[in-house]
C-alpha cells in the first residue's frame, strides 16, 4: 500500500492535493457550462428556430478531440490549468443545452398560463416556475456532464503535466510503477461516483414532490 500512495515528487502535489485540483479541473467547467446554458437554453425555447443551429454548433465542437482541442488553445493559454478546463466547459454545452430546453418545454402549458395570470414577467416564470419544473432534467444533464468531465481531466497529462489524477498514469509509464495507474483509476471512478450520487442528492433535496421509491433514475 505504501507504494499505491508513494508519489513521485515530480507530480508536485500530495494524493489529496491531486483530488483536489482533479475536482476543480473537471468541476468549474461544467458550472461554467451551466452558466451559459441557462441564458442560451431560454433563447431557444423562446426562438425555437435558433435550437437547431446552437444544438449543431456544440455537436460540431464536441466532436472536437480534446488533444486537438489543447493544441490550438496552446498558442493562446500556454500550458496551464485553463488549457484543459476550456474544452471541458465546451463539452458541457452538448449535453446541458439540451437538457435544460427539454426541462423547460415539458413545462405544462396551464401552468404557464396560471403564472402569466398572477403576474408573472418573462423573467420570472421562467426562473421561479419553468426552471424548479425542469430541475429532474437538468439535474441530469449535469449528472452526465459531470461524470465526463471528471473522467475527461486526465488527457491534460498530455500538455504539460495538467491532467491533475492523469498524471499519474504518465508517471506509472515512466517509473514502471502500474500501481500508480491503479491509483489514478479507481481515484478517478470513485470520484466520479461521489460526484453523481451528490447531484442526484440534491435532486431529492429541490424535488421533493417526485416519488422516492424504485431505482435512481
Amino acid at each position: 500500500m505504501n507504494g499505491f500512495f508513494d508519489l513521485p515528487s515530480d507530480l508536485q502535489y500530495t494524493y489529496v492535493g491531486l483530488i483536489g485540483l482533479h475536482l476543480r479541473e473537471a468541476l468549474l467547467p461544467v458550472l461554467a457550462g451551466l452558466l451559459l446554458s441557462l441564458p442560451v437554453a431560454q433563447l431557444c425555447v423562446r426562438f425555437r428556430w435558433l435550437y437547431p443551429p446552437v444544438l449543431g454548433v456544440t455537436t460540431v465542437l464536441y466532436a472536437i478531440p480534446s488533444l486537438a482541442f489543447f493544441v490550438v488553445l496552446i498558442d493562446y493559454t500556454g500550458q496551464s490549468e485553463t488549457t484543459v478546463m476550456i474544452p471541458l466547459g465546451v463539452y458541457s454545452l452538448v449535453v446541458l443545452v439540451p437538457a435544460i430546453v427539454d426541462g423547460v418545454r415539458s413545462v405544462p402549458p396551464e401552468t404557464l398560463a396560471a403564472a402569466q395570470a398572477m403576474g408573472f414577467g418573462a423573467v420570472r416564470r421562467y426562473l421561479q416556475v419553468q426552471l424548479p419544473i425542469a430541475v429532474p432534467a437538468i439535474i441530469a444533464g449535469l449528472r452526465v456532464a459531470t461524470v465526463s468531465s471528471i473522467s475527461l481531466v486526465s488527457v491534460g497529462m498530455l500538455i504539460g503535466n495538467q491532467g491533475a489524477l492523469g498524471n499519474m498514469l504518465y508517471d506509472a509509464n515512466i517509473y514502471h510503477r502500474p500501481a500508480l495507474a491503479v491509483n489514478s483509476v479507481l481515484t478517478t471512478a470513485v470520484l466520479a461516483i461521489l460526484a453523481d450520487a451528490v447531484l442526484v442528492l440534491v435532486r431529492r433535496l429541490l424535488t421533493p414532490w417526485m416519488p422516492r421509491k424504485g431505482a435512481v433514475r
